[in-house]
């Protein structure tokens, strides 16, 4: 029996790549005048729900789905947290 779960990801810039994104953010709180946050970094959040036969099948189609789609493996690296969804009268909970 198939099983539901939800996953959150997380791609972020390898600590080597430039983040603009981050130095912007860094300089605007800097003129916040909040001088105590250094090393910013900016990436993304998603979540997702999948259908899968167990825990290990899921995680194998999170990371074809990270490596190919999500995440861009030469400058970015991913990760997930993945959760199983107790399904009551076709309702997650």
């Amino acid at each position: 029996m198939n099983r539901q779960y939800k996953a959150r990801i997380y791609v972020t810039l390898r600590p080597s790549v430039l983040d603009p994104a981050g130095v912007a953010v860094e300089s605007g709180v800097g003129q916040l005048g909040i001088a105590n946050v250094k090393q910013v970094r900016i990436g993304k959040y998603i979540e997702l729900m999948l259908t899968a036969a167990d825990e290990n099948q899921a995680s194998e189609q999170l990371d074809r789905i990270c490596d190919q789609l999500l995440a861009n493996p030469v400058i970015e690296n991913y990760r997930f947290d993945l959760d199983e969804v107790q399904v009551q009268l076709g309702v997650s909970t």
